[in-house]
């Protein structure tokens, strides 16, 4: 399979990971739950997990490598205070200030 459609994410935050297993089938995020977040992955895409916090999705059909990307997105959009959760590689987030103390 020739992968020509690339969506690499970015995970921000302590103790956030992803692995993925069996071929790059499934997707197991560690996220600050008190479980794991479990994703199949759907047949047309690949997943690859470079060092603990980068998640590559490639496949030959661009719909469903960015709709599966935009479901690992979902799963913990980053929050505008502290900037972490799941990101794509290219995304800004433009960070709002905290409250203001006297």
């Amino acid at each position: 399979m020739e992968a020509k459609f690339f969506r690499f994410l970015k995970i921000v935050g302590v103790g956030y990971k992803a692995r993925a297993e069996a071929a790059g089938c499934l997707v197991y995020l560690k996220l600050g739950y008190s479980h794991e977040v479990e994703l199949t992955v759907p047949p047309a895409v690949r997943v690859f997990c470079f060092k603990n916090n980068v998640v590559c999705c490639t496949g030959i059909d661009k719909q469903r490598v960015h709709q599966f990307a935009a479901a690992v997105h979902s799963c913990k959009p980053p929050e505008v205070y502290k900037g972490k959760g799941i990101m794509y590689i290219d995304e800004v987030i433009k960070k709002k200030q905290g409250k203001k103390s006297k």
